[in-house]
């Protein structure tokens, strides 16, 4: 792709989690996933039902075909079971810039480490593969935890865009926009690796 020194998506691997680019083998393992109710209070419920799931995997394959977007399978490495997805969108080669966004977790995986480090890679790919200069994430501005989630990588908020978009069965949502740029990269890159560190002494 124009403007990108690597592929978009590659498997990231780390020591807690395998993300791996989305496929249709990871059809059911995902659906497994998504069944939990509670993964879906600020995002599109695509575990409701198998077909809504199996159009939300076709329009993910479409992307990854297109280089619109790279979504990935998440992929727990201790159990080898398929846990989430996350991925990247609002590809702009040209300006070396995309976000991190679509992200959702098994609630088992919560709180393990599993965000932390597949955050980590996606953001290791970006700046360190691809060549970005900016990463950007928005959640809805109601989400509290994603938000916390967000502030903690350390990503910089940078405000409220009102009414900014209607999500499926969320509705018209405020987001909340944060970033990350190439400068802030080294202390974000030694603040996860540090939070992971901890994780790991503390399992």
């Amino acid at each position: 792709m124009t403007g990108f020194d690597a592929p978009l998506t590659v498997r990231l691997e780390g020591s807690l989690v395998a993300l791996e680019p989305l496929a249709e083998e990871h059809a059911d393992g995902l659906w497994e996933a998504a069944r939990p109710p509670e993964i879906w209070a600020w995002l599109a419920h695509i575990g409701e039902s198998r077909d809504y799931f199996d159009r939300w995997l076709r329009i993910s394959l479409d992307a990854a075909r297109s280089g619109e977007e790279g979504p990935f399978a998440t992929r727990e490495r201790r159990s080898g079971k398929l846990i989430g997805s996350s991925r990247y969108l609002n590809v702009r080669a040209a300006d070396r810039a995309l976000e991190i966004g679509w992200t959702w977790l098994t609630p088992g995986a919560w709180g393990t480490g599993a965000n932390v480090e597949a955050k980590l890679l996606m953001l290791e790919h970006a700046f360190e593969r691809l060549g970005c200069l900016r990463v950007e994430f928005k959640t809805d501005a109601r989400n509290e935890r994603s938000r916390a989630a967000l502030a903690a990588l350390p990503a910089r908020f940078e405000g409220i865009m009102r009414k900014h978009m209607t999500v499926p069965d969320v509705g018209v949502r405020d987001s909340a926009y944060f970033s990350i740029v190439d400068d802030e990269w080294p202390e974000v890159r030694a603040n996860l690796r540090r939070r992971l560190a901890t994780a790991a002494t503390d399992s």
